[in-house]
């Protein structure tokens, strides 16, 4: 399949993510399309990740599949035929959408990244170092780096439009959103991640933290929207490589972050935009890891 920088559909667009474009197919439905962009450090690259948009479409996929009966969710559908048959529009688009494409239905959004955290890793393990705490909430002393964190502990983030999402407590969420929406909020939360978790386990993967989103439908339901327990929206580790006391190496973009650590460190890249271009090395163990936290997850090949 071809790779995708930006997508051009006859729709409306009416968002643009790092990653994903938004069209209105009309009032009740979205299409999300997940482009193969790859953004590391707050900076999207030049180059595309082949197969890339379609890894996170599939394995959101999969998760929605597996989650019927658990919450309600936005996917209508993840099939490209399916979606071509709903959006005759899309018909001769449809090399283009293949794989990457969503079709979901429209929901207001809530303003708050609801992330969970099973393992002490990432900005979390950097707070806690230095303050023993977690979005200003004291955590017991003696907690190692990539420790499993019992129970998993739910960490609601603000949403920014631009740069890094910040940390906030319960309540100020509760504040935002209200007691009972925050509630249930956080109860959703925890029945995916356990779930998640657990399946994920099984198939080799440990999901560290991951985050979702959640937004109301028309009929006033709250849904998990969004991605969900991708390799980018998530913190995947090996379960045969784990070892507490150290950070862990990552099953999503980490030989992209390698190399752009030595650019930086070697002082031929500042840390802003333009990104340095990427070797054709980089971007294929990059694709080759998308492809097998698919395999992982799933426990399947990847087949468009």
């Amino acid at each position: 399949m071809t790779t995708m920088l930006s997508s051009d559909l006859p729709l409306p667009k009416i968002g643009r993510g790092k990653v994903r474009d938004i069209y209105a197919v009309d009032d009740d439905r979205l299409l999300l399309v997940t482009t193969d962009r790859i953004s590391a450090f707050d900076v999207v690259m030049g180059e595309t990740i082949p197969m890339k948009g379609a890894v996170l479409t599939q394995i959101s996929a999969f998760w929605f599949n597996e989650l019927e009966g658990v919450v309600p969710h936005h996917m209508i559908s993840a099939d490209t035929d399916e979606i071509v048959a709903a959006v005759p529009a899309l018909k001769a688009h449809r090399d283009q959408i293949l794989g990457r494409a969503m079709l979901c239905k429209r929901t207001t959004v809530f303003p708050i990244e609801c992330v969970i955290r099973g393992y002490l890793s990432g900005s979390a393990w950097k707070e806690y170092a230095a303050s023993g705490t977690l979005a200003g909430e004291k955590l017991k002393p003696g907690l190692v780096e990539s420790e499993k964190l019992e129970p998993a502990i739910f960490s609601p983030a603000t949403k920014a439009e631009s740069g890094h999402d910040e940390n906030i407590t319960i309540a100020k969420m509760r504040a935002v959103v209200g007691d009972e929406v925050a509630y249930t909020l956080e109860s959703m939360t925890r029945a995916i991640y356990t779930l998640g978790e657990e399946l994920a386990r099984e198939q080799g993967i440990i999901i560290a933290d991951t985050k979702f989103e959640f937004g109301r439908d028309k009929d006033g339901r709250i849904i998990l929207i969004d991605e969900v327990m991708t390799p980018d929206s998530s913190r995947f580790w090996a379960v045969d490589a784990y070892k507490p006391g150290q950070p862990q190496a990552s099953f999503d973009k980490q030989p992209l972050r390698d190399y752009l650590d030595v650019e930086r460190r070697a002082g031929r890249w500042n840390g802003d935009a333009p990104p340095p271009p990427l070797p054709a090395s980089v971007v294929d163990a990059t694709s080759k890891r998308y492809l097998e936290a698919y395999r992982r997850v799933t426990g399947k090949e990847l087949k468009i």
